[in-house]
Parts: structure tokens; sequence; C-alpha cells
């Protein structure tokens, strides 16, 4: 296994001690801090998994298919795990959420017709603008922070739904050709 499939397996097992972190009181006060560098960690490997595979030609079918599900699952539990404690409604998130699956299916589909579906830019923007809100949302600074975390609310779920539309316009003949 190359070193980034390593990374993008250690996202995938930073994830439910970011959830522990997140949910209980083991760590005490400590807590939402050991979850926002677990988190921060952990969207690092994100970076630089995909820098190193294309830049030393690691690039791998295992990659390709893992990365994006370790993204989703670490964006997706942060963002659960952010509803109980007030500071995301759950209606943006299971918007977020149903986009993650909409574009899976997809991809799923595509791949049955021999078609790689690429992360588009506008996908990206999506993942990037959710962890930078994630890791306000978490960090809870208080003052100013409250008005940039709403505004990251709304950019993430406006990049979200146009990431969305672009998957889907840009990649339409797999909803033709794949049998539906």
């Amino acid at each position: 296994m190359n070193l980034p499939n390593k990374l993008t397996v250690l996202r995938v097992i930073m994830v439910p001690f970011f959830v522990l972190f997140m949910l209980t009181d083991l760590g005490g006060d400590a807590n939402k801090w050991i979850a926002l560098a677990i988190f921060c960690v952990a969207s690092l490997t994100d970076m630089l998994d995909g820098k190193i595979a294309r830049a030393r030609n690691l690039v791998t079918n295992f990659g390709k298919f893992m990365d994006p599900l370790a993204d989703k699952l670490l964006v997706c539990s942060a963002m659960i795990c952010l509803i109980p404690v007030g500071k995301l409604p759950a209606w943006i998130v299971i918007i977020i959420i149903a986009r993650e699956f909409i574009i899976s299916g997809f991809r799923l589909i595509a791949s049955d017709n021999g078609i790689v579906i690429a992360a588009s830019y506008w996908g990206k923007f999506k993942t990037v603008s959710q962890m930078f809100m994630i890791i306000l949302l978490i960090a809870d600074f208080g003052g100013i922070f409250v008005m940039i975390e709403n505004v990251l609310i709304w950019v993430s779920l406006i990049l979200t739904v146009v990431s969305l539309i672009d998957y889907i316009a840009k990649n339409k003949q797999v909803l033709t050709q794949g049998g539906m």
C-alpha cells in the first residue's frame, strides 16, 4: 500500500476517534480541542494524499474509490456531531448528506459503464468550505466568528447544491447510458 493510500486509511481510522471526543466527556474540558485537532489533521491528510499521489504518479483505483469516501465519512460525521450541540441545523446536514449519496450513486452508475467521474472544482470548493465551517463551529470562538460561521454554513450549502447540479449537468450521459 502506497503512502497516499495509507493517509486515506488513516483518515478513515481517525473518524471514530473524532466522533468519540465530539460526543463524550472522555477528554473533559479538552474534548472539543482534541476533536478539533483530530479533524484538522484528518483534513490535512485529505490535501496531502492527493498531492502526493499525483506528484509521485501513485494514483490507484483504491485511492480513487476510498479518498472521496474517507472525505464523506469525516465531513458527514462532523456535521452530524454538530447537530445535537446546536451548531448546525439538521435540515442543512440532511441536504448536504443527500447530495453525497446522490453523487456516490451517480459515480457507481458511471463506474458500471466504464466512466470515471473525477472531482470537479465545485466539489473541491464545497469540501474546503465545509471543512473550514466545521473547524470554526467546533472551535466556537464566539463574537465576530459567529457571523463568519453563519456565512460559511450558507456558502457550504450553496456550493453543495451548485456542485450537485454541475456533476449532473456535466455527466448527464451517465443517466441515459446507465439503463435508467
